[in-house]
């Protein structure tokens, strides 16, 4: 490498061009598929990744990996990848590590390279082209050409007020993209990183995607997104003391209505309409549950993204009919995949990046540190009905948020 091109791969612009460009990748990785193919995709990923590589190499002397690796992600991403010697799908499993260390790559580079503030407004960017492209795409599709873009899974509703997918491809993953931008552009207006006018109109196509995507399962996401914001809030203002007595006061509440919800669940699904979405998940969830029970401890091996010509999930089907993407629950998913230790890895890496954000986030001044947290909070719940948090998009927020908190808190970096 030419002193030149390790200037220019190093340099501060190219850093940010390729945070852009990763994280829109990543959000999106489905459409470039069904443009491309997985040959496309995975050619996209593997220069993604070489990119990546060539400017860490430039830059040295900027990366500390000291206190920023936590060991508990660590764990998850050896887990997976131990799980080919017991893979009922060898080859599936060593396809399936390949294209998750891809992402949890390109996830650490962005925590390594950039600050948050800069996480926040690549996020931003790359959501604002996203969302743009996606309304144009259902106005052709349902206003211009009244044509289904099935290629895109846009079904070209937006005339009937929606559900529309957008890139996202179904109306749940287009939801969960609103949900990240309003999270992102009203940090965005906090910290006061974009005009006025920039900043209301993307809080205007935020809404407008949670709006037109008509999914019932992003109501409730939000609804905890927003309670987790405002204890933040709360939290924030508060001085050290009272800080840690209002901190045990949220954890006893949260198991308080962590119970109180699962007592009235039928209520809750009944209020925001989705007894068709829970039908469906728990259609599926029934047939997991049995391949489960045969491997339980060490699961059936890594496959990540299910493909739909191997057992078991290829006989999987939920009560449509329908071939499922994932078992529609990450937490259920990566039990059948990596067994009880691979959940209890999962949930203590989840909980560990959260119990870390949420602390930075309560004790720094700064807007930018709520961030992390309620992006946990976001892939969190949204795993309850949906497997993002195992793959592509879904991986990368949560490998990258989990090394943002690290960088802030971390037992190890105390010890230097």
């Amino acid at each position: 490498m030419t002193p030149a091109i390790r200037a220019f791969v190093g340099s501060a612009r190219f850093s940010q061009a390729l945070t852009e460009a990763i994280v829109g990748f990543a959000l999106i990785t489905g459409a470039v598929r069904a443009i491309m193919g997985w040959p496309g995709a995975l050619g996209v990923l593997a220069g993604l990744v070489v990119l990546a590589v060539a400017s860490l190499w430039a830059q040295p002397d900027r990366i500390e990996w000291r206190g920023v690796l936590p060991i508990s992600i660590l764990a998850l991403f050896g887990l997976l990848t131990v799980s080919v010697v017991w893979s009922q799908y060898t080859w599936v499993t060593v396809g399936g590590i390949a294209y998750a260390l891809g992402f949890g790559l390109l996830g650490l580079y962005i925590a390594l390279v950039r600050d948050l503030i800069q996480l926040v407004r690549a996020v931003g960017n790359a959501l604002r082209v996203i969302l743009t492209t996606s309304f144009v795409l259902e106005i052709l599709s349902g206003l211009l050409i009244d044509t289904p873009l099935t290629f895109l899974g846009i079904s070209g509703s937006l005339a009937e007020g929606g559900p529309i997918e957008g890139l996202a491809g179904t109306r749940n993953a287009f939801a969960f993209l609103g949900a990240l931008a309003i999270l992102s552009f009203w940090i965005e207006v906090r910290t006061r990183s974009v005009s006025r006018a920039v900043s209301v109109y993307s809080l205007a196509l935020a809404a407008a995607t949670i709006i037109f995507a008509r999914s019932p399962v992003s109501l409730l996401v939000l609804a905890a997104v927003l309670v987790a914001g405002l204890a933040l809030v709360l939290v924030r203002r508060q001085k050290t003391v009272a800080r840690r007595a209002t901190q045990s006061v949220l954890l006893v509440s949260l198991a308080v209505f962590g119970m109180l919800a699962w007592l009235f669940r039928t209520a809750l699904v009944d209020a925001v309409d989705a007894a068709t979405d829970v039908e469906v998940r728990t259609s599926v969830w029934a047939r997991v549950t049995g391949f489960i029970d045969q491997y339980p401890v060490q699961g059936w091996g890594w496959a990540g993204k299910w493909p739909s010509d191997v057992f078991p999930f290829a006989v999987v089907a939920d009560s449509t009919g329908r071939q499922p993407p994932s078992a529609l629950n990450a937490y259920m998913d990566v039990w059948l995949q990596l067994g009880l230790a691979g959940l209890l890895v999962l949930i203590v890496a989840l909980s560990l990046a959260f119990v870390r954000a949420w602390l930075v986030a309560s004790e720094r001044r700064s807007t930018v540190y709520v961030w992390p947290a309620l992006t946990l909070v976001l892939l969190a719940t949204t795993s309850m009905t949906e497997s993002y948090l195992l793959y592509e998009g879904g991986l990368l927020l949560f490998v990258t948020s989990a090394f943002a908190a690290a960088r802030n808190r971390s037992w190890r970096g105390r010890l230097d």
